[in-house]
């Protein structure tokens, strides 16, 4: 019988910049281990465009062909909650397991740091997702 795979929540407050980015990471990523999806406290009416924009160019990955803001209440109960450093005092979420990325919010910034964001996020997904396979 085929084990389900743990879903893992990436919160952060507006759902528009670092968690949308973390989501498309993980689905880039680690697909085969677990399954992503991205939430806020406090939504947008949009994905952040230079998040988008960059996310495009570095991962050829159309985040608004593929995603959209969602609250909390609007994804399945996660298995895991990662909450992306919002600065402010994260929810509480009943998981199996969370943790804090502890990223600076790059919106207003430029690219350069939004590189450096997305790859703080490359690399913290591969360790979750050598995590969670080892489950």
């Amino acid at each position: 019988m085929e084990q389900k795979k743990p879903k893992v929540a990436f919160i952060c407050n507006h759902n528009s910049c670092r968690s949308q980015m973390a989501e498309a990471m993980g689905k880039l990523l680690a697909s085969d281990v677990f399954e992503s999806y991205s939430a806020g406290t406090i939504i947008k009416n949009q994905i952040n465009q230079d998040a988008v924009r960059v996310m495009k160019n570095l991962y050829d990955i159309d985040m608004e062909a593929t995603q959209f803001n969602k609250k909390l209440e609007d994804i399945p109960q996660p298995d895991v909650s990662i909450f992306m450093g919002c600065n402010v005092s994260c929810p509480f979420l009943v998981c199996d397991y969370s943790e804090n990325w502890g990223l600076d919010d790059p919106s207003g910034r430029d690219d350069a740091f939004f590189g450096y964001t997305v790859g703080v996020i490359h690399e913290k997904m591969l360790q979750l997702k050598e995590k969670l396979s080892q489950e």
